[in-house]
């Protein structure tokens, strides 16, 4: 049979199980990424399919750029939800974790893979900065609901803006890695280099060019004459040339693409917050989301049963990947917020909710195509052990923990 008809009735099929499985797993404590993951774990195993079965490292371009599509997609929709501003006074929590919890989770990451997996120093910083962010395309359970909606209670803001925020931030830290690889073949400096371009210019100009095409998009969509009105389209896909002129304009000028994209997505809310034109945006967004997501989820099953992902797995690799889930994120989180007046649970739920995933792949393909780093195997294979374990604990964690938060909030009032 051809390979080609068994892929297309395969993606026939997602497409269809995208739609409904959300509703059937709704009231179980079972997510949508684990679903993905063992369908294609069950098809590359059953089926034998070697396309549903590659290694990263075989196709690192690919991989690069299709992470990359389904991280900037979720990015947009993570920005368009957010009700609130991003201001420090109503950020404090989202700030505190970027500030101090991220930049304190890749060192200590980078200390373990150096202490327990044996890597040196840009490798170990490679992975470090791979898997420090929250991913926002899995952490979707833990966000707020779509735009206007209500559902946006503390550690939900906390989250969904963290998510959106430190993939870019996480990009300094990603170059420090390949500098640092390129540096102990070529002896050439680097500090300064890195100082003033991967960090003070790209940053800024990420957020610059974001807020700009965000303002300048948002006014033609909203303050154009009524008779010119584009938000009379009701066109939700606009969503995505939001996207693409973002990400694409802040790249040309050689600025982090991440950044930009979620603070042109809240800056255009900003325009007119309160626009129901904001709900078919987000409607569209998180349906193409969700369907990237299925796919490359159901990949990286396949990946994991028959391409062999998890080759290199010993048991510092799992030491390794237990400790960067249930000891160096959580201390880090809860470290970031001491001092602060919120409910236990709340800060428990904001240090653990913070899921890994298709983010950390794009990063290791990124670093691994621009640089030479020793055992990429082996980052392979501690990344996506970290990456199978988030998922499967934070999709069985997920739907109970935010029930019983939201119990608590309402007894509070």
């Amino acid at each position: 049979m051809s390979t080609y008809i068994l892929l297309l009735t395969g993606f026939g099929l997602v497409v269809l199980l995208t739609a409904w499985l959300p509703m059937m797993l709704k009231e179980i404590p079972l997510s949508l990424p684990i679903a993905c993951v063992g369908i294609g774990a069950l098809a590359a195993g059953n089926l034998e399919l070697p396309s549903l079965a590659p290694h990263p490292q075989q196709h690192l371009k690919a991989t690069e750029r299709l992470t990359e599509a389904v991280v900037i997609v979720a990015l947009m929709g993570a920005g368009l939800k957010l009700d609130r501003s991003l201001r420090w006074a109503k950020a404090v929590l989202t700030w505190r974790l970027l500030i101090v919890a991220m930049p304190l989770t890749i060192a200590l990451i980078a200390l373990l893979s150096s202490t327990l997996l044996g890597l040196g120093t840009a490798a170990a910083l490679l992975l470090g900065a791979a898997l420090a962010p929250t991913d926002p395309v899995l952490a979707s359970d833990v966000q707020v609901g779509p735009p206007r909606s209500g559902e946006e209670d503390e550690v939900r803001f906390t989250l969904t803006a963290e998510a959106g925020l430190n993939d870019g931030l996480a990009f300094p830290f990603v170059n420090l890695a390949i500098a640092l690889a390129a540096a102990s073949q070529t002896s050439e400096p680097w500090l300064m280099s890195w100082l003033t371009v991967d960090v003070l210019w790209k940053l800024v100009c990420g957020v610059a060019v974001g807020c700009m095409v965000g303002r300048v998009l948002g006014w033609l969509t909203f303050r154009l004459p009524n008779r010119a009105k584009l938000s009379r389209t009701g066109d939700g896909f606009v969503a995505l040339g939001i996207t693409a002129v973002a990400y694409g304009l802040t790249e040309l000028a050689h600025g982090y693409g991440f950044l930009a994209v979620f603070c042109a997505a809240a800056s255009f809310r900003t325009v007119e917050q309160n626009h129901a034109y904001h709900e078919k945006l987000h409607e569209f967004i998180e349906q193409l989301e969700r369907l990237l997501m299925m796919i490359l989820l159901v990949l990286f099953g396949g990946a994991i049963s028959s391409g062999n992902l998890l080759g290199a797995m010993d048991g510092a690799v799992i030491l390794f990947a237990l400790l960067v889930l249930f000891i160096v994120r959580p201390a880090c989180g809860w470290i970031s917020l001491v001092g602060l007046s919120r409910p236990l649970g709340e800060r428990g739920a904001i240090s653990f909710f913070g899921v890994r995933g298709l983010g950390s792949a794009y990063y290791l393909a990124y670093g691994l195509g621009h640089a030479e780093f020793e055992r990429p195997e082996l980052l392979w294979t501690a990344a996506g052990l970290v990456v199978l374990i988030s998922i499967v604990i934070h999709g069985v964690a997920v739907t109970p923990m935010m029930r019983h938060l939201d119990r608590q909030r309402e007894a509070r009032r």
